[in-house]
């Protein structure tokens, strides 16, 4: 399936509610953010052009981006990247078999919730496939007249969450009958998202037993991009202090970090590689690695944290590496994002 180019108007027909339902149809969709299509540089060419072709992600100059992008990123980056999903690749990218997973189980648990209502769940990608915009028109294909979008990023950032605001809004101005609509911007602090991420955590030290340390590591943003007033790093600290005071933590048992950087200017600190390498250097024998932002592991998690900066760490003196999964497809995940939609369609019937 070939990817519809970002100003592509939608093809699919306007079509009218359900008939003899008395109730709306309500669509609803857990996005995130995109994977190639397969671990080929070809692919992930593709891939990179498209999503790092989004202003959303890259604030330079458009002129000036362009000659870098072509010149110096997409000649050279696709090899080193698909290698890397070489090693993470299952029958499909993991993120989305991940989805699809989510996808179900959400499903199933709001169609027990909500028995004989319309309920359609289903997934998409602001980059690569399935589309969200693809599915936007495969739900208002279905006779949804009430959508949900929910971006599956627990904190919000104009480099994710906004995304897919813009691809909403994108495929909403080639529509002439305009369905309902509610975007969920973040849930950073759900008790619900809390009390996952605390029992994962938990039933991780069960199996495992617990390390000197616990590092809650997040997908880093630009300094530039926060100090403009991006509420990332912000929800991240909150998300941690949280679940820090879920899991009654001490000072010294846990810290904060940031990791995947790309390009030159400064990222939010502390960076995720260079503390890994500072506790291994100062006689930290053992940590415990998770990461909140990720609602589903991806090349991000599965090789850069669970290899990458397993390697750093044990070079630099530590003993001990583990990495604590993503919620995934976890049945206490599934049943706080089931319960998120929930309440809103409640509203809606």
């Amino acid at each position: 399936m070939s990817v519809i180019p970002p100003d592509a108007p939608s093809t699919a027909p306007d079509a009218a509610p359900a008939e003899g339902t008395g109730r709306p149809r309500i669509g609803i969709i857990l996005s995130n953010l995109g994977t190639p299509d397969a671990p080929t540089p070809a692919a992930v060419r593709a891939y990179l052009r498209e999503f790092l072709s989004d202003t959303r992600v890259i604030e330079v100059p458009r002129l000036v981006w362009f000659f870098i992008l072509r010149l110096f990123v997409l000649p050279f980056r696709p090899r080193r990247v698909a290698h890397a999903y070489a090693g993470i690749w299952q029958e499909d990218s993991p993120m989305r078999l991940i989805l699809a997973a989510q996808v179900a189980g959400v499903q199933q648990r709001l169609d027990t919730a909500f028995p004989g209502a319309d309920v359609l769940v289903r997934p998409g990608m602001s980059y690569g496939r399935p589309a969200l915009r693809a599915s936007l028109d495969e739900l208002q294909a279905a006779g949804c007249d009430q959508l949900l979008v929910l971006p599956l990023f627990p904190q919000y950032s104009a480099t994710s969450s906004a995304v897919a605001y813009d691809q909403t809004g994108r495929w909403l101005r080639a529509q002439r009958r305009l369905p309902g609509l509610q975007i969920v911007r973040d849930y950073h602090d759900h008790p619900g998202y809390i009390a996952a991420l605390a029992d994962s955590i938990r039933r991780h030290w069960a199996v495992h037993g617990r390390a000197e340390r616990l590092l809650f590591s997040y997908h880093g943003i630009p300094q530039p991009y926060a100090d403009k007033g991006d509420p990332y790093p912000q929800q991240c600290h909150a998300t941690t202090a949280a679940v820090v005071r879920a899991l009654g933590l001490a000072e010294g048992e846990w810290d904060i970090s940031f990791q995947s950087r790309f390009g030159l200017q400064e990222w939010v600190k502390p960076y995720t590689s260079e503390l890994l390498a500072q506790w291994g250097g100062a006689g930290v024998a053992s940590v415990q690695v998770l990461c909140p932002a990720f609602s589903a592991d991806c090349l991000e998690t599965l090789e850069e944290i669970a290899v990458e900066n397993r390697d750093i760490f044990l070079k630099a003196g530590g003993q001990r590496y583990e990495y604590v999964p993503a919620l995934n497809a976890d049945p206490a995940h599934l049943d706080f994002l089931a319960g998120l939609l929930a309440s809103r369609i409640t509203a809606l019937r």
